[in-house]
C-alpha cells in the first residue's frame, strides 16, 4: 500500500510542474543580465590621460591559487612611459582554462588596476585562444586619452599624478585626493 501511495506522490508533483510556466531562457537567442557584482572577465583600467594603471607587480599572479596569471615586469623610461611608476607590465597574460574567477588577484592589486567585468561569454574552440594577452584585457582608450607610452601629463611628478597638487587640488585632473593629506605653506605635508 505504502508502495503506491508513494507513486501517487511522486506523480503528483511531475503533474504539478507539468503545467507551470517554462523558466527555460532562449540563450543564445536572449542573453541574460548578469548580477551587477557578477566575477567576469578581467579588465585592465587606463588613468585618465590613456597611461596603464598596472605597475608590473605581479601580486596579482601571487595571489592566484590556481596560477593562471603570468606577468613580466619591465622599467619604464622617460622616452618609453607606459605607466606612471617605475614600472609596467610588459607581458601579462590570464588563462581563463585555469582561471577560478574567485576575485583574489583583484583584491592583492595595489593600484585597482585589475577588475572583473560583467561579461561571462568566454568559451572558445580551442585552449589557446583562453589564454587572453595584455592587449585583449586592457580597457579601450576612451576620447581625451593618449596611447601609451607617452609622458605623465595629469602633474609635474608622481605625488601630483596619484594624490593631486597639494596645493592646488584643481591642478590635476582626475586624480583622487585624500581627505587627512593637507599641505602645510611650505608644501610639506603635515
Amino acid at each position: 500500500m505504502g508502495a503506491i501511495t508513494d507513486s501517487v506522490k511522486g506523480f503528483g508533483v511531475t503533474f504539478a510542474h507539468l503545467f507551470r510556466k517554462v523558466v527555460t531562457t532562449k540563450y543564445p537567442f536572449e542573453h541574460p543580465v548578469a548580477a551587477p557584482r557578477y566575477h567576469g572577465r578581467h579588465i585592465l583600467n587606463r588613468h585618465p590621460d590613456g597611461l596603464e594603471k598596472c605597475i608590473g607587480c605581479e601580486l596579482c599572479a601571487w595571489a592566484c591559487p590556481a596560477d593562471a596569471i603570468y606577468v613580466e615586469g619591465a622599467t619604464n623610461t622617460e622616452a618609453n612611459r607606459y605607466s606612471p611608476g617605475e614600472r609596467y607590465a610588459s607581458v601579462y597574460q590570464i588563462n581563463y582554462a585555469r582561471c577560478i574567477f574567485c576575485g583574489l588577484c583583484i583584491e592583492a592589486c595595489p593600484t585597482r588596476s585589475l577588475t572583473m567585468s560583467n561579461e561571462y561569454e568566454l568559451a572558445r574552440d580551442s585552449r589557446s585562444d583562453l589564454i587572453f594577452t595584455k592587449e585583449q584585457l586592457l580597457a579601450p582608450l576612451l576620447p581625451g586619452m593618449e596611447k601609451p607610452p607617452h609622458p605623465m601629463w595629469l602633474g609635474e611628478s608622481e605625488r601630483d599624478y596619484y594624490v593631486g597638487a597639494l596645493a592646488d587640488p584643481g591642478t590635476a585632473a582626475g586624480a583622487e585626493r585624500s581627505p587627512s593629506y593637507t599641505a602645510g605653506p611650505e608644501g610639506d605635508e603635515t
